[in-house]
């Protein structure tokens, strides 16, 4: 069983592994100054591409449920994620998207009935600041859209990743299907905003266009698979706490193929952040203990049980 979970938390963490190699293909091979444009590319593609694989389309409620998913973890995000990253100084958007995970612990406590735990408030912190030292470098003047930029995107992505967890998916649905489905509600609510704010499409040259399909194909639809598929069967704070992952891996990959320098305070970060988002993995899976304790004194019928699963880690889902 431990195995088996940490293959499972491995391979989740290969979606902020991809998505921290998006600064440098973006510098190097994308057009510059259309985030809008690239967060589209990013996202519909990718959502149709996986809606042709899954063959499933949204049934009821779920039309309504995938589209604010959609909203909350691509449509609102992606535009606001490039927005900080061009007004902030300095990877000061990294930084504040480091508070993530004390995000989704708090809105775990509000939505999923999770309470948290003094080790993982302290990960968070100490996630933080890492991500914050790796980061960070000359100072320069904050912009205040900038900053409400980021914190409204960390937001958007906290939310939605707690609300993925909360309503889980359809009987019979896998993550491929619902990662479609977002990616592709997310990408028709940006294409609008792009082609009101940015007009036409930028003429793409052949490492453009091998950018896109990289960022389309690995760095959105199979990293948001594995992303989605992660949520399914982790607890909503496991998740997220890999996401310190995306900074650390984007500070390597300019270290390694772009010649950028690491300072030996970067170096402690990355061991921080690391530290950080192994102990997110300790934590134990909510409410077992407590419902293992509660059943000799009371069992609750079979049809409310079955109710619960959804905001459960699927081990405890027994009936």
């Amino acid at each position: 069983m431990a195995s088996h979970r940490a293959v499972l938390i491995a391979l989740t963490a290969l979606a902020p592994v991809s998505w921290g190699t998006t600064y440098a293909v973006t510098t190097e091979f994308l057009p510059a100054d259309r985030p809008l444009f690239t967060g589209l590319m990013r996202a519909l593609p990718a959502g149709l591409l996986l809606l042709a694989l899954a063959r499933v389309l949204p049934r009821g409620a779920w039309w309504g449920k995938a589209t604010v998913l959609g909203a909350l973890n691509i449509g609102a995000f992606f535009p606001l994620l490039f927005l900080s990253a061009y007004r902030l100084p300095g990877g000061m958007a990294a930084a504040v998207g480091s508070i993530a995970p004390l995000c989704v612990v708090g809105l775990s406590a509000l939505l999923l009935g999770q309470r948290p735990t003094v080790r993982t408030l302290l990960a968070g912190v100490v996630a933080a600041c890492g991500v914050s030292l790796v980061v960070l470098k000359a100072a320069g003047a904050l912009d205040p859209l900038g900053v409400l930029a980021a914190l409204t995107s960390i937001a958007s992505m906290s939310t939605g990743t707690v609300l993925t967890k909360r309503w889980g998916r359809p009987e019979g649905v896998g993550p491929l299907a619902l990662a479609g489905w977002q990616l592709t509600a997310g990408g028709l609510l940006i294409a609008p905003l792009a082609l009101l704010v940015e007009g036409a499409p930028p003429t793409l040259d052949g490492p453009a266009v091998g950018g896109y399909l990289y960022l389309a194909l690995v760095n959105t639809a199979v990293a948001y698979w594995l992303w989605f598929r992660g949520i399914g069967r982790l607890t909503a704070t496991q998740v997220t706490f890999l996401g310190p992952l995306s900074p650390l891996t984007a500070a390597v990959v300019g270290w390694a193929a772009l010649g950028e320098a690491l300072t030996p305070w970067q170096l402690v970060g990355m061991a921080m952040a690391f530290g950080a988002t192994m102990a997110g993995q300790l934590a134990p899976a909510p409410r077992r203990k407590a419902l293992e304790q509660k059943e000799p004194e009371q069992k609750e019928p079979e049809r409310k049980a079955s109710r619960r699963c959804d905001t459960m880690e699927p081990v405890e889902c027994r009936y």
